[in-house]
């Protein structure tokens, strides 16, 4: 199994990354503030909008380190891409089944299913810990609903259908996803994006992105074109698989880590900000430890559903980037999608 190794967040809006020998150094000002072995990193994420040397890009791209330049705000902006990995024949097997509709469908309403069943996984969890809530008739009722939505994704006769189904069962997850804070502060009335309108969907928002960009990494890093999906419509600078894939993972990872942070107290109301637009973001110490538990999350290790060996969080994402490539190269009947 790959060795799970770690990801350079710079949060800094005036930081210049370069390359320094063996070394990735962040410097403010001309002033050097860290210095990073690049062979310890797999991802450098940078929230910076001075940018990084074209010597660090090569570098980067050479070893495959992933280099994401996001917004001060959080959002993803470029992506620095080195040599396409693996094998073309594995990618031709892609292109040939986004082209066939009846395969994608299958593959896309697998997805889907798996995206709904881990939702409801979540509102299974609050069920479980807190049996004496209030608000735990109607977080059941949702979760019955998402029962059922989950095996008519399986069975859906179109694409058009199960975007229907998956657009339906996202309305009904986060209709009772403000029953799922305990916190008094935070309030949660719908998701919003681009911007947020609340702290809630700000730190939602927030993961989201930060796992796409962690998907997108492990796809290429074997090899597969993250850009063409299944259920995600091709657009111009896109990443539709990585869409696809990380539809796996939302409730899982990203909406029950916002929940912990929220409900641990290790946010509070006034970790954020206006940034002037109508939207509200994280501060950037906000953002610094909220990095900081995103990180250690990743370290974490549980039993995969599929593998039954001990696996990483942070390498939940390359493992079903490499059973998406044995799928496509005909080593698996089908794809194994990942299942809490």
């Amino acid at each position: 199994m790959r060795k799970l190794l770690n990801t350079l967040y710079v949060t800094s809006p005036d930081a210049w990354l370069a390359r320094d020998g063996e070394c990735v150094s962040v410097k403010i000002d001309g002033e050097e503030k860290l210095k990073v072995p690049l062979i310890n990193l797999e991802n450098i994420i940078t929230f910076s909008y001075a940018g990084a040397s074209p010597a660090l890009m090569h570098a980067c791209a050479k070893r495959g380190i992933g280099l994401s330049f996001l917004s001060e705000n959080g959002y993803f902006l470029a992506r620095a891409i080195g040599k396409t990995n693996g094998n073309v024949l594995v990618r031709r097997a892609q292109y040939r089944i986004a082209d066939n509709k009846k395969i994608s469908l299958k593959l896309a309403s697998s997805i889907i299913s798996a995206k709904i069943s881990n939702s409801r996984k979540v509102l299974e969890r609050f069920l479980r810990d807190y049996p004496e809530s209030p608000n735990c008739a109607k977080v059941k009722e949702a979760s019955n609903i998402l029962n059922f939505s989950k095996r008519e994704a399986i069975n859906a006769a179109d694409m058009d259908v199960l975007r229907g189904i998956e657009g339906n069962a996202s309305r009904v997850y986060f209709s009772v996803f403000n029953s799922l804070i305990l916190r008094n502060g935070f309030v949660f009335e719908g998701r919003t994006r681009r911007p947020p309108k609340d702290n809630v969907n700000a730190l939602l928002s927030f993961a989201y992105t930060l796992l796409a960009c962690d998907i997108q990494s492990a796809l290429e890093s074997v090899g597969i074109d993250s850009y063409v999906g299944f259920f995600h419509t091709d657009h111009p600078g896109r990443a539709s698989l990585a869409l696809d894939i990380m539809e796996e993972f939302r409730g899982y990872l990203a909406d029950r880590f916002v929940l912990s942070l929220i409900n641990k107290n290790m946010v509070s109301v006034n970790d954020f900000i206006d940034n002037g637009g109508g939207g509200i973001i994280l501060k950037p110490d906000t953002r610094k430890s909220f990095l900081s538990a995103w990180q250690k999350r990743k370290h974490e290790e549980i039993v995969h559903p599929f593998l039954g060996e001990k696996v990483s969080i942070g390498l939940l994402g390359y493992v079903q980037a490499m059973m998406f490539s044995k799928y496509l190269r005909g080593e698996l009947d089908g794809y194994p999608v990942f299942l809490i």
